[in-house]
């Protein structure tokens, strides 16, 4: 009988792998089965594609299938596989060429009706198609607006999987009645380079120590580390060091707005600048460097923070683990979770920045305002609650005062 392989792509934490899907046809009782290490949502692909070849007027074959997914000990997750097993069957059957998708990574969902929906991590799958020197993808028409952004792959796009049949045929067919799925918010259309607006350095008056601090860290990538009492200016100050950073090249763009996307963001342009995150001090050590239940990893601050700015505020308030937790991806630019069922490696290359008051009280360091009330003591075990490996780690440090009125009224950055 026939034999057919399409590529395809899971994700896995943050990144994309590729499966090669096979299709075998043998004599035999009919029937489909699906080896791999399948979870469930993989397993359930063989009802829909049955479905969905049905209910697009294409023969299924009444002969026994075997579908494998290599590597078969990568774990297969979600519903994007659905049509290459699709046209790993139809090609195996002999109704598409199979020469056509030598090659050729195919992501979408399929839909009863044969629609082929968006799946989750396209951008990131497509990222790995062009590392692996895939040069065509084929998906939903949802789907290729992120496909068509990375610019060495050639995109084949239908609505459902009777037009995508044709296309590779070299048929024309009229398009379907019902209209395609919509676009929704959270898929990017384009790059959009611009700065925002409300996060300008020029508009922070006084405060010439924090100014030179941050100029010194965005030219250098340093760390920065900025103490003061409450009210001073240190938030204001850190939101604005994105401000200073330069925008980020095509492929680190799509990087982040990838990350992104599988962490549930929600953004219609690419991200071309820098992005930042600032967890509250009540975030837990797993949400802060991802992890969780070994069914659904999540993706952890660091990571959404990567090739930009992460803020702690109260950083003395954070759990002493949760900042520990820091320090080797500050070291490595990015962290390795390992759990029973699987090993991830998420990047997380990014600036830290921390914002802290000096005592309980906030009032060392100051003299221009009421007087320190803490002990010596206090103070030390205040400030001790970040240690001293993190600490050493942090290059630039700046002592913020309130500043006078003469100094309010001079802003020479203006």
């Amino acid at each position: 009988m026939g034999l057919a392989r399409v590529q395809s792509a899971v994700v896995i934490g943050v990144r994309a792998h590729v499966v090669e899907v096979e299709a075998h046809l043998a004599p035999g009782l009919p029937g489909l089965t699906l080896v791999g290490l399948a979870d469930t949502a993989v397993n359930e692909s063989r009802d829909r594609v049955r479905a969905a070849v049905a209910n697009s007027g294409l023969r299924w074959p009444g002969t026994r299938i075997t579908v494998g997914l290599s590597p078969a000990g990568l774990p297969k997750r979600g519903p994007g596989l659905d049509l290459a097993i699709a046209l790993a069957v139809l090609a195996a059957d002999g109704q598409v060429s199979a020469e056509d998708l030598a090659g050729v990574m195919a992501l979408g969902e399929l839909g009863l009706d044969g629609r082929i929906r968006p799946v989750a991590g396209a951008l990131a799958a497509s990222l790995t198609a062009a590392d692996c020197e895939i040069e065509r993808v084929i998906t939903g028409c949802v789907d290729a607006r992120q496909v068509g952004l990375v610019p060495s792959l050639r995109v084949t796009s239908a609505a459902d999987l009777r037009c995508l049949v044709a296309e590779l045929r070299g048929e024309v067919v009229e398009p379907p009645e019902t209209p395609v799925e919509s676009v929704t918010d959270s898929l990017p259309v384009g790059f959009l380079p611009t700065r925002d607006p409300t996060a300008d350095l020029a508009d922070v008056m006084g405060q010439e120590v924090g100014k030179r601090a941050l100029e010194v860290a965005a030219a250098g990538g340093h760390h920065l580390a900025l103490l003061g009492r409450a009210g001073v200016g240190k938030t204001l100050l850190a939101e604005r060091l994105v401000d200073l950073l330069p925008d980020l090249g095509e492929r680190e763009s799509l990087e982040i707005t990838a990350i992104a996307q599988l962490s549930g963001g929600v953004s219609r342009h690419v991200m071309t600048r820098p992005p930042f995150q600032a967890p509250h001090h009540t975030a837990s050590r797993v949400a802060m460097v991802g992890g969780g239940s070994d069914r659904s990893p999540t993706v952890g601050v660091v990571s959404l923070a990567h090739r930009g700015v992460l803020f702690l505020d109260e950083a003395t308030e954070f759990e002493p683990n949760v900042l520990d937790a820091l320090r080797e991806p500050i070291d490595a630019g990015g962290l390795t979770i390992v759990r029973a069922a699987f090993r991830i490696t998420y990047p997380a290359r990014f600036q830290l920045v921390i914002a802290a008051n000096p005592c309980p009280c906030g009032n060392a360091l100051d003299t221009r305002g009421p007087a320190c009330t803490c002990t010596p003591a206090q103070r030390r075990k205040y400030l001790g609650r970040l240690s001293g490996p993190l600490m050493d780690r942090i290059d630039v440090r700046a002592v913020l005062t309130r500043p006078t009125l003469a100094e309010l009224s001079l802003n020479p950055w203006r």
